[in-house]
């Protein structure tokens, strides 16, 4: 295949140096190397189920809520019904992880394949492709980090109770999270039970541009069915206490055995004063709160930030004794996924206008303007900071980052000199952050493939390697950046990387 003979041109690299060098890139004034970081600190790169399986209505898959979504002309007006096919070139996928050297990679489980109707029996094959896929990892030296719940929640239990409105859920995923530890507990050791609480709850319940797509005027768009008022609350609650349940059986049943560890995700979207004006310093604090806070003050005090409870009141559900000891350290890990920093400015007639905008509870206004750009701002700033944050306030609770990246128009430019801009920037401020005494463990980029994107489709893409879609192969053509990455891997200098390219092949040549 041809992506494949493009992967056997890393063996040609003395040969093509004497061509002709067209790009050099040089980013950055940090000079730092993969031997910089700490010793079992891992690299790696994710991608979701949804976003790459394809596969969605075979070998026994039924619909989760994103392929609902996806159906009714969200998510870009795109589906993952094919995406990028891994389901069937899982291993030849695998092989790309090997060739660009990662050692670790962060993938989802889709739970309506492994368990369709969301409790009850296995579904064979799906039992069977996880199993070989987590073989595959293995058996090329790359260590599986397993999400649970990636915003694909089986249809049927939407259907029944309302997925994640209901403390039924709690029972239900407990149960598919046991499936996973005993059928796969073996060689997976690093589980996330579910991603980006805080945003999913967000924009599935409060905005409605996420499945399941619920709001309420005047706080989401589109949406004929929620309450923005209260629903956010309850998702988060239910995620918690799901969580520590699952937490709690692992180490009661698996622990001693398995050796594993069980962590939460959270989206870290860090917010700085708009101004040095002391509202809106004050009001950039708060909103960190809410965003941050709502999930880490569970896990490491047992309750809800105060500032929250205040604004929140009697909408915020309330843990009992023994809730808020399940919940408190329940968490071995925090999985941050971190993309950008927003500015905040203080915004005192809006607790005034309405009473339940997420923004106007923290009395602040800021822009998403760059969320919704082809391309994020460098600032790495902001994901140190936010690592110092998590630090001082959260007991330095060992981190993941689990997801960090820059997107780019999907045109098939294999040219992404930005993406690996950002990349050098933002990892040489998680070596900033260890050096100042950060527990962060592991860096994953996201993503490897351009896949489906929640929002955005096909139309961006995140990737290392692009997926042609309109080839029914669908070939992997490397990009700069996936080069950019295999050298670093492989220990070669950040900012010591010569591109060479030698007609449609892109090909890295080191300067030293």
């Amino acid at each position: 295949m041809m992506f494949q003979n493009m992967q056997s041109s890393f063996c040609f690299l003395l040969l093509v140096a004497a061509i002709q060098c067209l790009l050099v890139i040089v980013f950055g004034k940090d000079n730092y190397s993969r031997g910089d970081f700490p010793p079992g600190f891992i690299f790696g790169a994710g991608t979701s189920a949804y976003q790459v399986e394809g596969a969605a209505f075979e070998d026994g898959r039924t619909p989760s809520i994103w392929d609902t979504f996806a159906h009714a002309g969200f998510s870009g007006g795109a589906s993952g019904d094919i995406a990028c096919d891994l389901y069937r070139k899982y291993k030849d996928d695998v092989q790309l992880m090997a060739d660009t050297g990662l050692e670790a990679y962060r993938f989802s489980i889709s739970w309506s394949r492994l368990i369709p109707d969301g409790r009850g029996p296995i579904n064979p094959k799906g039992l069977q492709f996880y199993n070989n896929y987590i073989d595959e990892l293995i058996s090329h030296g790359i260590q599986p980090h397993v999400t649970l719940f990636h915003s694909d929640l089986p249809q049927t239990l939407e259907d029944e109770y309302g997925g994640w409105l209901s403390r039924k859920i709690v029972k239900d995923f407990t149960e598919y999270a046991e499936v996973c530890f005993k059928e796969f507990g073996d060689r997976v050791m690093y589980w996330t039970t579910i991603n980006e609480a805080n945003i999913y709850a967000l924009g599935g319940y409060d905005y409605g541009f996420t499945p399941p797509g619920r709001c309420s005027p005047p706080f989401g768009v589109n949406c004929s069915r929620g309450n923005s008022s209260t629903e956010p609350y309850m998702v988060v609650h239910n995620m918690l206490l799901a969580h520590s349940s699952v937490t709690k059986l692992y180490r009661r049943n698996y622990k001693s055995t398995q050796r594993g560890f069980v962590g939460f995700s959270i989206y870290g979207l860090w917010c700085v004063p708009y101004s040095n004006a002391t509202a809106d310093v004050v009001a950039a604090q708060r909103t960190n709160e809410f965003y941050t806070g709502w999930i880490m003050n569970p896990f490491i005090f047992g309750d809800y930030p105060s500032v929250m409870k205040k604004a929140a009141g009697t909408r915020i559900p309330t843990f009992t004794k023994y809730e808020a000891k399940l919940v408190k350290g329940s968490a071995d890990f925090i999985g941050l996924n971190h993309y950008t920093t927003v500015f905040v400015k203080y915004k005192p007639s809006s607790i005034e206008k309405h009473s339940r905008d997420f923004g106007a509870d923290v009395e602040a206004e800021y822009s998403l303007a760059a969320l919704k750009a082809d391309q994020y701002p460098v600032i790495p700033s902001g994901l140190y900071e936010l690592l110092e944050y998590l630090k001082e306030a959260y007991s330095n609770l060992p981190i993941y980052i689990q997801e960090n990246g820059q997107k780019t128009p999907r045109n098939g430019t294999l040219n992404d000199t930005s993406r690996i801009e950002y990349l050098h920037a933002y990892i040489g401020s998680v070596l900033d952050a260890i050096r100042n005494g950060s527990d962060t463990r592991g860096y994953f980029a996201w993503s490897f493939l351009d896949g489906l994107e929640l929002l955005a489709g096909y139309v961006s893409g995140y990737g290392f390697y692009y997926v042609d879609l309109d080839d029914k192969e669908l070939r992997r053509y490397p990009k700069l950046s996936a080069y950019w990455y295999a050298n670093f891997l492989k220990g070669k200098n950040s900012t010591n990387s010569t591109i060479l390219q030698v007609g449609n092949k892109l090909i890295p040549i080191n300067k030293s």
